[in-house]
């Protein structure tokens, strides 16, 4: 695993741990959209659009 695949790894984890945790409302659930689009993004393997809405969901729940 690449340092850069492992960092890539641990923020996804990173987000969607605290998805889970955030309480029930609108946040969460825009919170959930934007770590969706980003697995839709990192399948589609366009990384700058996965952390842009990776950075979004994490702004979100801030």
């Amino acid at each position: 695993m690449t340092p850069e695949t492992r960092r890539l790894s641990v923020k996804m984890d990173s987000i969607r741990a605290a998805c889970e945790r955030a309480p029930a409302g609108p946040k969460k659930e825009a919170a959930w959209k934007h770590y969706r689009l980003a697995e839709k993004a990192h399948s589609d393997e366009n990384h700058t659009e996965m952390y842009r809405e990776l950075d979004a969901a994490k702004q979100v729940l801030a």
